[in-house]
């Protein structure tokens, strides 16, 4: 990696713990030094060294519309021109809320936050007031955000490092949640029969991005929906990745699966640190301050992070817009793998929306048990670098899901697949 890369990343490493504010970033997964970037633009990037990357990590999501969209960055220069917080209500929270309950028809009320964790730790809170049931579930291999609860054989920068859990987390809350396998209807049979009726809420990624991307059978999805009506427990989609980016009414209108809880981040700030939860109205009128559960949040609703958003939202309601995005993103994946077939690789790859998943197996996983058996980290790692020398910035673990903008162009796809002949070529069992 070039100088100025590795002298930040040096210093970093001095005041910042492993020199990153979010684990993955430190490439410990795939080796070697981070890219510090100083610029984006469109599918672009450019590192503090000057090197321009083709991206297809976009923040992680958001970047639905590629990096510095000037029609977001007019509105949030508008925007703060008015001030950046006011710790009180805006006729832009209202407009906000109008939208998403217009888009996600599931979300009767929803409640703004400042990230994904704070909107799932409140979705269950909530959830758990509601029922007045202490039990979750969840599945192997989904993250849910950093709230203790949730940090049981998690997915994102736990598989990454190898942890199926997390420190710090007391033995007494972790008893609370159940782990079942992802796209197993019988476990969930099973469970259900033996416990249901302790269950406060199910939270599941719908289309899981967080152990790469893995897709969910239909049946188990129905079979979900079908035992938590019959139970009363609460179905929560953890939508804060796939929300507005596999589609306009994200994972449930495309698989016409209605939870009684959503919950929502990325997109649905432009960039700008947003999250939200919300569901049935009757769920929902248990928060504060009409019901007894307690939610706060001094930046919840900030002005120019909901203008960010609501400019995002605007654009991708156009013509065609998920109709272009999903066909760049499958031309991207289909031409991966017809590369990887010529130069005799064992390689798979799938796509949903703007969502991506690469795998150096024979076919796509299905489950955490699938991917951690089937996953060939020392090829991906290769991969990685391969890519990332000839301008690609990948994600840099091999457990998670990549992303496509509006931005990327045939040139930026025809790019990637010329880089990928190179990294293919020279990969090593």
């Amino acid at each position: 990696m070039t100088s100025n890369n590795s002298a930040l990343f040096k210093k970093s490493q001095q005041l910042i713990p492993g020199g990153v504010n979010s684990p993955v970033r430190a490439f410990r997964s795939v080796g070697g030094t981070p890219v510090f970037f100083k610029r984006g633009l469109g599918s672009k990037l450019w590192d503090v060294d000057g090197k321009e990357y083709v991206d297809y990590i976009n923040s992680w999501g958001p970047m639905i519309l590629g990096h510095a969209h000037p029609e977001v960055v007019a509105a949030v220069q508008a925007s703060v021109a008015n001030s950046l917080s006011f710790g009180a209500p805006t006729g832009l929270e209202l407009e906000m809320a109008e939208l998403i309950t217009k888009l996600v028809p599931s979300i009767e009320q929803v409640r703004l936050t400042s990230s994904g964790t704070e909107a799932t730790m409140s979705a269950i809170r909530t959830a758990r007031g509601f029922t007045g049931r202490d039990k979750i579930v969840k599945f192997e291999g989904c993250y849910h955000g950093h709230s203790d609860g949730l940090l049981v054989k998690a997915g994102s920068g736990l598989l990454t490092f190898g942890e199926p859990d997390s420190g710090g987390v007391p033995a007494s809350v972790a008893a609370h949640t159940l782990t079942l396998e992802y796209n197993n209807t019988q476990q969930l049979i099973d469970l259900f029969t033996l416990s249901g009726n302790e269950i406060a809420c199910v939270i599941i990624e719908p289309v899981v991005g967080n152990m790469n991307l893995i897709v969910p059978h239909l049946a188990f999805l129905q079979k979900l929906r079908e035992l938590c009506t019959q139970y009363g427990t609460v179905l929560i989609f953890d939508e804060v990745m796939t929300g507005f980016r596999v589609g306009l009414g994200g994972a449930q209108a495309l698989y016409n699966i209605k939870p009684d809880m959503t919950t929502l981040g990325k997109v649905i700030g432009g960039g700008l640190p947003v999250g939200a939860f919300g569901g049935r109205k009757d769920i929902m009128q248990c928060l504060a301050p009409v019901g007894k559960v307690y939610q706060a949040g001094t930046l919840s609703g900030n002005p120019v992070a909901v203008t960010a958003g609501l400019a995002t939202l605007k654009l991708i309601q156009a013509e065609g817009f998920y109709e272009n995005l999903t066909a760049q993103t499958k031309k991207l994946v289909d031409g991966l793998v017809h590369v990887a077939k010529a130069k005799g690789i064992v390689f798979s790859a799938q796509s949903v929306g703007g969502m991506f998943g690469l795998y150096f197996s024979e076919k796509c996983p299905s489950s955490y048990a699938e991917i951690m058996h089937d996953n060939n980290k020392n090829q991906f790692n290769q991969f990685f670098h391969g890519m990332l020398d000839s301008g690609i910035y990948l994600g840099p673990s091999a457990f998670e899901a990549g992303f496509v903008s509006a931005a990327h162009t045939d040139a930026d796809i025809a790019f990637t697949l010329e880089a990928a002949k190179k990294a293919f070529a020279t990969l090593k069992s």
